[in-house]
């Protein structure tokens, strides 16, 4: 690398960090503009979450994160936390002397996911300043604006965790590259400590995190302070980060969210990395031998005092997972989805992956190695887990950055000394093709998709128009009741309207999931039993919608697919809805 002080834009990269969020977050408003007018909230947990925020700042306890609008009385057990709640409810609270309640809230949830764009932002140019080169921060910047799954978890309105669990899994990665021992392995155990304490989907690749920390220690004994002061941050924000945000249903012992379960194992490992970084240990075949110790005692005390963690978090039954979680879209494996989304998905990823290896094998006698290895690690890893779940891609779209920018600017490095004029013109151009993974959105765009037959059309429309503002309006004007709908719709009826529903597609309430899914695919007796004992006082369906079609399928002569034929029971009463409602709707009878 040359000198940051010969380079005026190397050296003020944050500058232009900041110049280049203010720009995309701008595009993105004015590209979400009609959607936050009519507060498309489209994702589930986007519309939970702004239920969250609100019966928190209506008064609800901070620790109390079960959401009353969902299986009344007792409400829905949420395993999230409120730090994502934070921002959201700053912004709701600042807004709101000047654009009264209901847009205060729309453009908190149009700002908010910005934030966490800004902190991935300036997090990936670092590590990319560290790994590539100093002026390099610009073309990862680009390159991680073309990872469509990536940047769709900060678009406007996408309030949901997983854009902030993104920013502080890009902060880890700095972290990684720093050559600051302290400092580096500070920023990873805090940026691990803020991403447990919203949740555990980043949880394979903060062990990953781990192990390459560990693992960095045991090839150079100089790398004490960095597994120290790793372990101390990780147990300090882990403890912290439980005593200040886990919520009541979070204080028992779940495998799901930082409890006592995980919070043990963070204790426990932070002073085990602590101690193996105190011990003069000569000789790398001894520390791997201790390091390999360290992580058996580990393991084996998690073994011992949470055989119930072993599993699946989730803990989800066979039953729910059949009829339930099997269904879900984004969990099923990439190769399930055709290639006009996997290629798209997994083009930057294969791309990260081959300037990893490319970048491990240039810094292959350098002090660069291992932090390339690191990252190459977590890329690979990341590309993999897309074979399990579609769900991976904005993670290993993240996550390929840094490979993706070590290949592009070492081709840019090459075109700069052509002389011949339309190589370097042509092979950069060609460079960001290939290194942003842009080739993959391209194939899809050129070649044609067949025309949606009728079927899908239908099930497009019902997907579109059901969740609007408009559609619901009359709904809305109703007396507030408690209302059989659909899994996936629950959170939104409960966002836009005072009602409340059975059921959302989160894996804690299983009986209130499995209860609906009993009700629309049993008799109208089933449901009856189901409906009497929810307290449910009415009936709402979306006829076409994504759900109602598994129901309509696997179920013939179940009780959605008679309502949807006009064969309700006579102990529910049609209530009329607008002409062109996309809804059906009945009261219960007493």
């Amino acid at each position: 690398m040359g000198s940051v002080q010969d380079d005026p834009f190397a050296r003020h990269w944050l500058r232009w960090v900041l110049l280049f969020w203010a720009i995309a977050a701008i595009a993105m408003i004015a590209s979400k503009w009609g959607a936050i007018r009519w507060f498309a909230l489209l994702d589930t947990d986007d519309n939970l979450r702004l239920a969250e925020v609100r019966a928190w700042l209506d008064g609800q306890a901070w620790f109390d994160l079960r959401q009353y609008k969902l299986d009344p009385p007792g409400g829905a057990n949420i395993h999230w936390s409120r730090l994502v709640d934070l921002p959201i409810a700053g912004l709701i609270l600042g807004l709101r002397p000047f654009l009264g309640g209901i847009m205060a809230e729309k453009w908190a949830a149009a700002i908010a996911p910005l934030f966490a764009l800004g902190a991935s932002m300036a997090a990936m140019a670092l590590a990319v300043r560290r790994l590539v080169a100093p002026a390099a921060f610009a073309l990862g910047l680009l390159i991680l604006v073309f990872g469509g799954q990536a940047m769709a978890m900060w678009t406007p309105l996408r309030i949901d965790h997983h854009g902030w669990q993104l920013a502080f899994l890009a902060l880890a990665v700095a972290g990684m590259a720093d050559p600051r021992q302290a400092r580096g392995g500070a920023t990873i155990g805090i940026a691990t400590a803020l991403s447990l304490v919203i949740g555990l989907e980043m949880f394979p690749y903060l062990v990953l995190i781990a192990g390459i920390t560990g693992l960095r220690w045991v090839v150079d004994g100089g790398e004490a302070e960095r597994l120290r002061a790793y372990g101390v941050s990780l147990a300090a924000g882990c403890a912290i980060g439980f005593l200040v945000f886990a919520s009541n249903d979070n204080r028992g012992a779940v495998c799901d969210a930082l409890s006592p379960v995980w919070l043990s194992a963070a204790l426990g490992g932070g002073a085990l990395l602590v101690g193996l970084s105190l011990l003069p240990v000569r000789g790398w075949p001894a520390r791997l031998a201790l390091a390999v110790l360290a992580a058996a005692v580990i393991g084996g005390c998690f073994a011992l005092a949470w055989p119930h963690c072993l599993s699946r978090p989730e803990g989800v039954s066979p039953e729910l997972d059949r009829l339930w979680l099997s269904k879900v879209r984004e969990a099923r494996p990439i190769y399930t989805h055709g290639w006009r989304v996997a290629l798209p998905t997994a083009a930057l990823p294969v791309i990260g992956l081959i300037g990893s290896l490319f970048a491990i094998w240039r810094a292959r006698r350098t002090p660069m190695l291992m932090p390339w290895i690191g990252a190459g690690l977590l890329a690979a890893t990341a590309a993999a887990m897309l074979l399990w779940q579609l769900r991976a891609g904005a993670a290993a779209q993240l996550l390929a950055v840094p490979g993706a920018a070590a290949l592009g600017w070492a081709g840019l490095g090459w075109a700069r000394r052509q002389a011949r004029p339309l190589t370097r013109i042509g092979v950069p151009a060609l460079l960001v093709l290939v290194v942003t993974g842009m080739f993959g959105r391209l194939a899809v765009d050129m070649i044609p998709a067949e025309a949606p037959n009728a079927y899908r059309k239908a099930i497009n429309t019902a997907n579109r128009r059901c969740p609007t503002l408009p559609a619901l309006r009359p709904i809305a004007h109703m007396p507030a009741a408690t209302i059989l709908t659909f899994v996936d719709f629950g959170p939104r009826l409960i966002a836009m309207t005072h009602h409340k529903a059975i059921a959302g597609p989160y894996h804690r309430n299983q009986q209130a999931i499995l209860d609906v899914q009993h009700a629309f695919r049993g008799s109208a007796e089933q449901a009856r039993g189901i409906i009497a004992r929810h307290g449910v006082t009415m009936v709402l369906i979306c006829p076409g919608m994504s759900e109602s079609t598994v129901y309509a399928s696997e179920a013939p002569h179940g009780f959605y697919t008679r309502l949807r034929d006009d064969k309700a029971p006579d102990w529910l009463q049609p209530v009329a809805l607008p002409k062109g409602s996309p809804f059906r709707l009945w009261r219960v009878r007493g």
